[in-house]
């Protein structure tokens, strides 16, 4: 079996451990996709290979096939691993133009810490398969 895709969150936020926690049960196949906090070493290092440009974005990554993906270009695609009732959405929210999509995602990830409390402790290792 190869191996997982990767999904890279910031462990402290509470918007990422709530999508964490929101995603988990919904995917489709559970073996399909892991989540690691981009502060712990794997995360560092998984980082350490993108290109220069992608590791200084300070964002949400996924990597899906060894392919690196970033802000809601990441976010829409997590979409793909869920149940079929999710998977509908993707191609509605992929339309939306990324110049769009990236300014609501940063919008958002600029407040996410007034709105949502930082977890007590990071829950991404307890949801790998």
């Amino acid at each position: 079996m190869s191996e997982p895709d990767v999904l890279l969150m910031d462990g402290d936020c509470g918007l990422c451990t709530r999508s964490a926690v929101f995603l988990h049960p919904r995917l489709r196949d559970p073996q399909s996709m892991r989540f690691i906090a981009i502060e712990s070493d794997e995360g560092r290092s998984i980082i350490s290979d993108f290109p220069q440009k992608l590791r200084d974005a300070d964002t949400v990554y996924l990597v899906r096939n060894g392919q690196p993906y970033m802000r809601s270009s990441a976010a829409i695609r997590c979409l793909l691993y869920l149940k079929w009732h999710y998977r509908i959405l993707y191609p509605f929210a992929w339309i939306v133009p990324l110049p769009l999509r990236n300014l609501v995602y940063r919008i958002v990830a600029k407040y996410r810490l007034k709105f949502f409390s930082q977890p007590e402790v990071c829950i991404f290792p307890t949801l790998t398969p």
